[in-house]
């Protein structure tokens, strides 16, 4: 019997089929990029709706004091995406151009020293969050309840970390041998797993936010042990074979392979962590508004990570698509794939943007419940109002880093992301809270108190208008600068480096 359509793939087709009719992408290339990217989004869409679900079950079981805590727990556990993301980025140029060049030897090895990165990475992470979970949180708020539930979660989840970057790395893998329906499946089912989890936790035994964490450890524990089953076994119950096999007793301290990742990794890893180091300053600036705004702002940033999945799809297909026309040789194609990802990926975002920007109200309302804290509900409101008009440049930032990555030339990604928050988006969201004053001289010790002209003015506290701006910046700087970065044409020479040169290999 033929499968019903599915609507993810039907939709994210017909925008590409559309643009192809006006010309301004190929048919074909929409198609594959559409069948790469579209298997991607639905695990995007099951994962960050599990974890928007997290944030509503605790704000209706407990309150925004729960929603606050679990907020300032969120950067430590996305350290997990962000180690882990660098080393998959290594993963996906190693296993995408070994795959295009059939040197399945190499793509084994790949695989393992991957592996071993992430736990050598991400273990410690776990020491440390379950010795100093109260500390950390206090790094960032002096909200007492707060800080107190959100070590409770933090304590708890850290034991997911490992977990959740050897799926990041198994996805890679599987995407990187064009296949995005396997990830689909293990990731989507371990998310759908942990939304059953968290409500059984939460509701029915109200083990409150030390259930939402333990919900998310044993759904990462099973979608990991899903991905090593299919790699050893070269196959899966009801998904049947894989194009390839790893065999799990290989070497994994491969030192060539292991400077490869490392060495394509670390910038994407840098990037990853960007953002999440980011969030540390940002939330504490946010706390400055006090708890609404906090809660709000991680309602927020829940519904800006749903917007954002058409990212995942088309970040990964041009990584995919783009480093196997570079491992076939083909720089000419690569480069054809990477510019029509990009306008795809906007195209898509901007249509989420405008579902979202209708519907705002009613999705806000469904974090707090009853709506009993409505100051909560209307500042979320105009954050995603924000969020709305930001997005759509997502859609180039991830397009071209893709394609950027799948060549190795990582470190433009890097900068793009660090600019953005670092430079603009932390900046502006401090002159929300805060303002600034300069005064007119400052005197110097060093230089026998001598006073020093400033020229003195100050800038009144922008408001919510800060972070309005904070959200916009963050998307416009890596958007310029990785479309710039990807218009030199300067990775086509660095993926020449990392292209497989050995012959071909059954093992």
């Amino acid at each position: 019997m033929d499968r019903p359509p599915n609507p993810i793939r039907l939709l994210i087709l017909y925008i590409g089929l559309g643009l192809a009719r006006l010309g301004l992408i190929g048919g074909e290339r929409a198609r594959r990029t559409a069948d790469l990217a579209w298997p991607r989004i639905v695990t995007g869409i099951a994962r960050m709706s599990k974890n928007a679900v997290d944030v509503a079950m605790v704000g209706i079981a407990i309150g925004p004091a729960a929603i606050a805590g679990v907020g300032f727990a969120s950067p430590f556990w996305g350290l997990a995406f962000g180690v882990g993301g660098g080393i998959a980025g290594g993963t996906i140029a190693l296993v995408s151009q070994r795959y295009g060049a059939e040197a399945y030897g190499e793509l084994g090895q790949a695989v393992r020293s991957s592996a071993l990165l992430v736990l050598v990475f991400t273990l410690p992470l776990t020491v440390v969050f379950w010795r100093y979970p109260t500390e950390l949180i206090s790094l960032i708020s002096d909200d007492a309840e707060a800080i107190r539930l959100g070590a409770d979660y933090l304590r708890v989840v850290g034991f997911g970390i490992p977990f959740a970057g050897l799926n990041l790395v198994g996805s890679r893998i599987f995407v990187g041998l064009d296949d995005a329906r396997t990830p689909m499946m293990f990731r989507g089912g371990g998310a759908v797993a942990n939304i059953v989890l968290n409500a059984t936790f939460i509701f029915v035994l109200e083990f409150g936010v030390v259930g939402a964490a333990m919900g998310t450890v044993l759904s990462n524990a099973a979608a990991a042990s899903a991905f090593a089953v299919a790699l050893v076994a070269g196959r899966f119950p009801g998904l049947g074979s894989f194009p390839v096999r790893v065999d799990p007793l290989g070497s994994y301290l491969h030192l060539a392979t292991l400077r490869d990742l490392i060495e394509i990794g670390l910038p994407v890893m840098a990037r990853g962590l960007v953002w999440t180091v980011a969030e540390f300053p940002m939330l504490g600036i946010v706390d400055i508004f006090g708890q609404n705004t906090v809660a709000a702002y991680v309602i927020a940033r829940r519904i800006w990570g749903l917007m954002n999945v058409p990212g995942w799809g088309f970040g990964l297909a041009a990584s995919s698509l783009v480093g196997r026309e570079l491992g076939a040789n083909d720089e000419g194609a690569a480069e054809s794939y990477g510019r029509e990802i990009m306008l795809f990926a906007f195209a898509t975002y901007f249509l989420s943007a405008v579902i979202v920007f209708a519907f705002a109200e009613p999705i806000v309302n469904a974090f707090v419940g009853d709506a009993s804290d409505p100051a909560v509900v209307e500042i979320g409101i105009g954050l995603v109002y924000a969020a709305c008009f930001a997005i759509p440049l997502k859609g180039i930032s991830s397009g071209a880093s893709g394609a950027l990555e799948a060549s190795g030339d990582t470190q433009w990604t890097f900068y793009s992301q660090a600019a953005g928050m670092f430079g603009c988006a932390i900046p502006l969201a401090y002159l929300g809270a805060a303002g600034l004053s300069i005064p007119a001289a400052v005197s110097v010790p060093l230089l026998g108190s001598v006073a020093v002209p400033l020229g003195g003015f100050s800038i009144p506290a922008l408001g919510l208008v800060g972070l309005y701006l904070g959200f916009i910046s963050e998307t416009a700087v890596p958007a310029a600068i990785n479309y710039w970065r990807f218009s030199t044409d300067k990775w086509k020479a660095i993926s020449r480096a990392y292209r497989p040169d050995a012959a071909p290999s059954d093992d």
